[in-house]
């Protein structure tokens, strides 16, 4: 085996190099440096890279070339060093803020209301974080998008046999004993003189449901789309257009000429004749052309309208209520349901003017569904207002023995609920 005894030699070899390469120059110094040693500053994103600049021990961080700077004095100063800007993860030129960590550890108070019914949107959990729902994960997500993490733990509100009033809720994040409060709870404008809220995640509104049954069909369901008045209205039109085109016609045209009967008899005909578009009678005048012209396409509008509202009565199921909306409950003396711990309690009574003694608290949804089939006569309730949301799910639960009548009452938006402590500081 042979040994390699001329290190030595090999190493004043190197040392002695003094050439231009693809690197730059290549050539060292008495302490064995590499003389104008610089390096390119690569900006390296997705699956490519950038040059944002330059280093060198001579001129340190610039974004003109060593080559060029080696040619002036020395500069080192802070104002100097800087480079092109860099794009970081995301596509974007602000400077992350890094993970950042609470100085005195303690994590956010976070209110969960322990609701007993329409568990899709928040309740209890036996797994961590021992919560869950539609809320909870719209939360989670939101937590999820920020570049640090957050701390906190999860407290539920109430007993867990009714659902709790989110008023109360409100005022415990408002009086510091929570520091949000995540939920379906509604942005009203009581609420928002005390906490902050996010922007809201979710659509709600209060809307009336009742009961409702199916429409027969009878022999007479032909006359339903006009109504008595549409069908004297149209009937005398096509009377009187009839006139009209006779007026301008018997005196030129020998269609409309005759005995007296012939001619009444030719104005019926000629009239409702025109609604198929079936008249034999030719037109000679120029003005009884143009009456026509224009009374036939008036004709085919009302064949358009009436045949689309006679498919619709013939082929959807019809359903009705007595209560039309929200004015004709109030306006009644009947009891009206609401859900327990809800804001409709306080709209009713203080906006509307509704007797306490006519609201009925229900608690759940099997509550709802039987309170409307009883009716008010039996115990039950004629209707109930209710939040968006929950009727929404409430119907995509129930048959076809309920729907929302009239318009949304109250157009609200739920959102997450912030102390204006919390919210000031961050």
């Amino acid at each position: 085996m042979r040994i390699f005894d001329g290190g030595q030699q090999f190493l004043h070899s190197l040392l002695r190099m003094n050439f231009t390469g693809l690197s730059g120059q290549i050539q060292f110094d008495v302490d064995k440096n590499l003389v104008h040693p610089a390096y390119d500053v690569l900006n390296i994103g997705g699956t490519g890279s950038r040059r944002i600049g330059y280093w060198s021990n001579y001129s340190g961080l610039s974004t003109v070339a060593p080559e060029v700077l080696y040619r002036k004095p020395p500069n080192t100063s802070v104002s100097s060093q800087h480079l092109y800007s860099v794009i970081w993860p995301g596509e974007t030129s602000i400077v992350p803020r890094g993970w950042v960590f609470p100085e005195n550890g303690r994590p956010l108070r976070i209110a969960v209301p322990n609701r007993v019914s329409y568990l899709q949107f928040v309740s209890k959990d036996r797994n961590p974080p021992g919560v869950r729902g539609y809320c909870i994960d719209v939360f989670e997500a939101a937590l999820n998008l920020l570049p640090y993490p957050v701390p906190r733990v999860y407290m539920l509100h109430g007993d867990g046999r009714r659902n709790p009033v989110y008023n109360e809720i409100v005022q415990a994040v408002a009086e510091d004993r929570y520091d949000a409060a995540v939920g379906d709870v509604t942005i009203v404008t009581n609420r928002t003189k005390i906490v902050d809220f996010t922007q809201p995640f979710m659509e709600s509104g209060l809307v009336v449901v009742a009961p409702v049954k199916e429409v027969k069909s009878s022999p007479w369901a032909f006359l339903r789309p006009f109504t008595f008045q549409m069908w004297l209205v149209t009937g005398a039109f096509f009377l009187f257009v009839g006139a009209v085109v006779w007026i301008l016609e018997h005196r030129i045209n020998n269609d409309f000429r005759g005995p007296p009967w012939k001619q009444i008899m030719t104005i019926f005909w000629f009239s409702f004749s025109t609604m198929f578009f079936s008249h034999r009678e030719n037109t000679v005048s120029t003005l009884g052309r143009l009456v026509l012209i224009i009374w036939l396409f008036v004709v085919l509008i009302i064949n358009s309208s009436y045949t689309a509202s006679l498919t619709s009565i013939l082929t959807v199921q019809e359903l009705t209520s007595r209560i039309e909306g929200i004015d004709s409950l109030a306006s009644s003396n009947e009891p009206i349901g609401i859900q327990d711990g809800s804001f409709a309690r306080n709209y009713l009574i203080e906006e509307l003017n509704i007797a306490e003694s006519r609201l009925v608290i229900l608690k759940t949804q099997q509550e709802y569904s039987s309170s409307l089939q009883l009716g008010p006569n039996r115990g039950g309730v004629a209707a109930i207002v209710d939040e968006l949301p929950y009727i929404e799910l409430f119907l995509s639960a129930s048959t076809c023995a309920f729907k929302i009548v009239g318009s949304r009452v109250h157009k609200k938006w739920m959102g997450i609920c912030v102390s204006k402590g919390l919210s000031s500081s961050s």
